[in-house]
């Protein structure tokens, strides 16, 4: 909390919970378990023969539209019948109503429905939708549930294997405090909206700066790839996917006469073995094993998952898993100035006309790209190395101060649900 306690006071009087874990709460609020906060929880289902195979109907809100922040993206549209929707008995939308992943990876995703987007919406069986009675304001359910108490009582819910689930058991095992006074309760809710919304607002601006300096950054690199760093060299047309027009003195050649790349070996879950051997998978490192398959420093291209995806692998020795391409052959080019080349490149959009979604490395082999000189490549590196080290800095600052801010999010949210501060003395 930090500052945060200095602004804000104790409650006057507290009082035992009688719950041992929850502890001390102030006067005036009671322990209540989930289920006595609820006038229903429900659940969507799946209609056979729904989803992205209709044109039109009523959509069907599943935990990929629900962000980890509390907000909703709709973009993905999922549908269901009109038919279908009319004949539920559970699962439709209404304002407040409060949304929570039950499954899967993403167990414990809450967000509340302040507002419809569409008229008619549902849930699907990924979702549970809880619906809170005249004892709590809804937004502060919305709060207690996505605090980190709210969370970890989720958690201890679960069953089932890697990735299991809740039950409808769960309303019955998690315990809230919360006041009993419901105009204390909108005072916490507003409070909390306001607040949240100020760091939300911090944190959409830091982030828009870091997209200004990832463009920034980008176009550092297509710059010195495709025109060099001599501002005064002539120049030729080149009719290139990445430039029109590149130095006269640069040869123009398709990328299997530059590099090869192969398809990295599988190396499932169950068979890493303790070690410091990185494993590149399609966006980065996704575990240590103790063998290599290559030598580094190299470069690897997501081929299924993270498409596309250029990581630059800086380790002496790594295993190149099947997920990604990797930099078998670099022909004595600059393994640094390949990866810069191969980042401008939208390497994503080849793999579009595939239906399993993956990256054809020959369809790579196949673009052509102007190339300079080796000793050219190493100026290049020594320039874009100096220059993107500095934005990478900074974007590692900023990205440090959007974790702080996040983090100070939940701290908040958890002192005010758990009655550790009062909003009404600060």
């Amino acid at each position: 909390m930090g500052g945060y306690n200095m602004k804000l006071k104790q409650y006057p009087k507290y009082k035992d919970s009688g719950v041992q874990w929850i502890g001390e709460i102030p006067e005036g609020w009671v322990v209540n378990r989930l289920k006595f906060l609820l006038s229903s929880l429900e659940s969507g289902s799946r209609e056979i023969g729904g989803g992205s195979q209709l044109d039109e109907g009523v959509f069907s809100l599943g935990g990929e539209h629900i962000n980890w922040d509390g907000t909703l993206n709709l973009e993905n549209t999922k549908l269901i019948s009109e038919e279908y929707y009319n004949s539920m008995n559970q699962g439709k939308l209404k304002i407040n109503d409060i949304l929570l992943v039950k499954d899967g990876a993403t167990i414990g995703k809450t967000a509340i429905l302040t507002k419809k987007e569409f008229d008619k919406m549902a849930v699907n069986e990924h979702v549970f939708l809880m619906r809170s009675n005249k004892r709590i304001n809804p937004k502060l359910l919305y709060y207690l549930i996505c605090s980190d108490s709210g969370f970890k009582q989720i958690k201890l819910t679960e069953v089932g294997s890697a990735q299991g689930g809740i039950n409808q058991d769960f309303i019955a095992k998690a315990y809230f405090s919360i006041p009993q006074d419901k105009q204390d309760q909108t005072a916490i809710a507003n409070f909390l909206d306001k607040k949240t919304a100020e760091i939300d607002t911090l944190i959409e601006k830091d982030k828009k700066l870091i997209a200004l300096l990832k463009e920034k950054r980008t176009a550092l690199i297509n710059h010195a790839v495709t025109k060099g760093l001599d501002k005064n060299a002539k120049m030729k047309k080149a009719n290139l996917l990445i430039c029109d027009k590149t130095p006269e003195n640069w040869q123009i050649i398709r990328i299997k006469f530059v590099i090869r790349l192969s398809r990295g070996v599988d190396l499932s879950n169950d068979d890493f073995e303790e070690g410091n051997i990185p494993v590149y998978g399609s966006n980065g490192i996704i575990g240590y094993h103790n063998e290599a398959t290559i030598k580094g420093p190299g470069v690897t291209v997501g081929r299924s998952g993270s498409v596309g995806e250029v990581n630059f692998v800086n380790e002496e020795r790594y295993w190149a898993h099947n997920t990604s391409l990797y930099l078998q052959e670099d022909y004595g080019n600059n393994v640094r100035y390949i990866y810069y080349l191969l980042s401008i490149l939208d390497l994503k959009h080849l793999a579009a006309g595939s239906a399993v979604g993956t990256l054809n490395r020959n369809y790579i082999h196949d673009l052509f790209v102007s190339l300079p000189s080796k000793q050219e490549q190493q100026k290049i590196v020594e320039y874009l190395n100096k220059a993107t080290s500095k934005i990478d800095k900074t974007i590692q600052v900023i990205e440090n101060k959007i974790n702080l801010l996040e983090e100070y999010k939940k701290s908040l949210i958890h002192y005010v649900v758990t009655g550790k501060v009062d909003v009404k003395r600060g």
